[in-house]
């Protein structure tokens, strides 16, 4: 089952505020909004799906707690992108000065802010082309490294700005030393099933 995307453009725009009130209304759903004002509801993921997540989650912040360079946040946070968008990448990090520019208020709600770093991991019901565009999306406000790990391809997307994405085939390590210091993702767990 793939998101299901409700344009509602020709009714009305969302706001931040209706879209947060929509989101707090419907704490079961996992919403994200795109810069258009389409209202999107993601399926819940599967198994395989969700372990893949904790696992990746789970070495970005193994790696933060070392050195606390930032803050590691999972899929169930919406980021509110500089162009709109409300967007969940599966796993996201903040560098540490950004996410403590924010108030305490901005911290407990939907971050203003588009993560320093994301990865996208495919599930069986995403459509390639549609992460693609929206690793592009994060490039564009912002973000400076994300890594699309496609399942069923067995292929790693490193999209940095202003580059073309840069396509691994079945990498068992990446990583980047600019963004990520000392941080090596170790993807033969992720393959593996």
């Amino acid at each position: 089952m793939s998101p299901l995307t409700l344009d509602l453009s020709p009714i009305l725009h969302l706001t931040h505020e209706q879209f947060t009130r929509i989101a707090l209304a419907n704490p079961d759903l996992r919403l994200e909004l795109t810069a258009e004002g389409a209202l999107e509801i993601m399926p819940p993921t599967g198994g395989n799906t969700g372990r893949r997540n904790s696992q990746l989650t789970y070495q970005v912040e193994a790696w933060n707690q070392i050195d606390q360079l930032g803050e590691v946040f999972d899929s169930s946070t919406v980021f509110r992108l500089p162009n709109g968008a409300e967007r969940s990448p599966d796993v996201a990090w903040v560098e540490r000065t950004r996410w403590d520019a924010l108030t305490p208020e901005e911290q407990d709600t939907f971050p203003p802010l588009c993560p320093d770093f994301v990865i996208e991991l495919r599930s069986k019901t995403d459509t390639l082309s549609k992460l693609q565009a929206k690793m592009q999306e994060y490039l564009a406000n912002g973000c400076r490294l994300g890594w699309l790990i496609d399942i069923q391809n067995q292929t790693l997307e490193i999209y940095r700005p202003k580059q073309a994405p840069q396509i691994l085939n079945s990498p068992a390590k990446v990583s980047d030393e600019a963004i990520l210091p000392g941080f090596v993702l170790n993807l033969q767990a992720i393959w593996a099933v």
